[in-house]
């Protein structure tokens, strides 16, 4: 049957893809990449033969109708981004709505994503949270940022480490220097890293380091201030003044 398969890959550690997900890219007749050349070493490194097509980001527009069309007349192919699962933060979006509009089946494999990992080790609910991806470099940056300090559930952002530095003084002066943060870096990589605090603590830590890799930083939710129950006059001491 003719589908398209989303195939997530290892954001770090090879050894992280699974043994079907290796299956149906060889079985495929063509696989999707966001980079030919980042998808076809892993490819080489398994032993995999598949004939890759970019769709990034730039052409996805442009792709996305011809590749249905070839779905429609009965071909199977796999879709890949550089790391991790295509549509979280990665092209991919466009073509699985394309898909499921033209009524082509549709299929994700389980496997890698950097947040929920990073959500998991962060000590922070994870029952209820949201992801926000990559915020703005500049315009809705500010507003984006103050809904996420009013947010109860925990909420997950990627970000560089050209910014990190800049998103942990935002999150102090918009979330507070109390609000408990987590930041992770490297996921299942060699130098794979996890500094746990307040946002104030790690705005301190990250500013005395040089940051390398990509980063997923989860922040707690927004607690109410809890009130204090005023005492009644009946739960007053009792005052022989007052009653004379």
């Amino acid at each position: 049957m003719s589908r398209l398969i989303v195939v997530p890959t290892p954001i770090g550690n090879r050894a992280d893809i699974s043994q079907r997900a290796l299956e149906v890219l060889k079985a495929a007749d063509f696989v999707l990449a966001e980079d030919t050349r980042t998808t076809g070493a892993l490819l080489r490194f398994y032993g995999v033969e598949a004939r890759l097509r970019s769709l990034h980001m730039r052409n996805e527009h442009l792709k996305v109708a011809s590749t249905v069309e070839e779905l429609e007349a009965g071909a199977t192919a796999c879709m890949c981004s550089d790391a991790g699962t295509p549509g979280i933060s990665d092209p991919g979006y466009l073509l699985v709505k394309a898909c499921v509009d033209a009524g082509v089946a549709v299929e994700c494999l389980p496997g890698p994503t950097a947040f929920v990992p990073a959500l998991v080790v962060s000590g922070l609910p994870c029952e209820r949270f949201v992801y926000e991806g990559f915020l703005p470099h500049k315009k809705g940056r500010s507003t984006r940022l103050a809904a996420i300090a009013e947010e109860p559930r925990t909420t997950v952002l990627y970000e560089s480490p050209h910014r990190i530095q800049r998103l942990l003084t935002e999150l102090v002066e918009h979330c507070g220097p109390e609000r408990p943060v987590s930041v992770s870096r490297e996921i299942s990589k060699m130098f794979e890293e996890t500094t746990r605090g307040s946002a104030a603590e790690l705005a301190a830590a990250w500013a005395e380091r040089k940051p390398k890799g990509e980063f997923v930083v989860v922040i707690g939710g927004f607690e109410k201030p809890k009130r204090v129950k005023k005492s009644r006059a009946a739960d007053l001491p009792h005052d022989p003044l007052r009653s004379a």
